[in-house]
């Protein structure tokens, strides 16, 4: 019995937070052991299902790096990277539309569908909900010495988003999952960071919330303690002086940027943890970090 009520207790913790979101826009980038864990698969499908329900709309982007290796592998292949960046020439541009819309864009639509809910799978070339330009990476030099640009290949940083399939989608009660596959205005697609396009989504649907499920508990601070909450001009110190380094720093940025684009409060958290989306969106203390304006 204390058991029940116990769960009794966690379903009036929710409420507001149900009342609060119904309607609203939550966008989540999907990654990490999330998507490779088969229990944690289905306890995120279960999530997103479950947001659908209660009248909160959902919106996934996904990644799929280890997958796209995995592949690349199988033909021989061995990735570069330049500052984090996949090094995309014509052929592994091939690959990487392939498995990531081809195959886990796929998988992932399959096993919310499997399990109830109503998702439809994108690329960001669909409707030209994506549009992208050529990624330029600068080497560091000297002060004195001219720019070297670093040729990435098919890398791109995207320009803006077309929203129009989102919302006729959404008027039909679908759940979006998008590969972050972008079109140039050449019509060739680009290989974007799932983070860049998950925050560029997020602000231009001026979504409550965007969500990067991750495989560490969340921003650190200099003690290895998690920080639970922290504004733009914080996290841009705690960049700065090398607190926030290695990986993190893009995921923070991308939060940074998302609600300076009008997303009220971007969360980076551990999505090795079941139901974490759940945990983050539905209880007073949530989980993993969150940046503010």
């Amino acid at each position: 019995m204390k058991t029940a009520v116990e769960k009794a207790k966690i379903l009036i913790e929710s409420l507001p937070y149900i009342k609060s979101f119904a309607n609203k826009t939550v966008v989540i980038k999907y990654g990490g052991h999330a998507m490779v864990d088969e229990a944690l698969k289905s306890s995120f499908a279960l999530d997103i299902i479950l947001l659908k329900y209660i009248g909160i709309n959902p919106v996934v982007v996904h990644g799929g790096g280890p997958q796209i290796n995995e592949f690349l592998k199988k033909m021989n292949v061995q990735p570069s990277y330049v500052q984090g960046m996949r090094v995309t020439d014509r052929e592994t541009m091939d690959v990487v539309e392939m498995v990531l819309v081809g195959k886990v864009n796929k998988e992932i639509v399959s096993l919310i569908n499997y399990h109830g809910g109503k998702a439809v799978g994108l690329s960001g070339r669909d409707g030209d909900l994506v549009k992208a330009k050529k990624m330029k990476i600068v080497k560091n030099q000297l002060a004195d010495a001219p720019p070297e640009i670093i040729d990435l290949g098919r890398v791109g940083e995207v320009t803006s988003i077309n929203p129009d399939i989102l919302e006729t989608l959404d008027a039909k009660d679908f759940i979006p999952v998008i590969a972050p596959v972008g079109v140039g205005e050449d019509g060739r697609s680009f290989n974007i960071n799932a983070d860049l396009v998950a925050g560029a989504i997020a602000a231009q649907l001026k979504a409550e919330k965007l969500v990067l499920l991750t495989d560490v508990e969340g921003v650190l601070d200099k003690y290895r303690a998690l920080i639970p909450s922290l504004t733009c001009a914080q996290a841009e110190e705690q960049i700065e002086t090398g607190v926030i380094v290695g990986g993190m720093i893009p995921k923070v940025r991308c939060c940074m940027a998302a609600v300076r684009g009008g997303v009220k409060k971007a969360h980076i958290i551990d999505g090795r943890l079941e139901h974490s989306l759940l945990l983050e969106i539905f209880t007073r203390q949530g989980i993993g970090s969150e940046v503010l304006a």
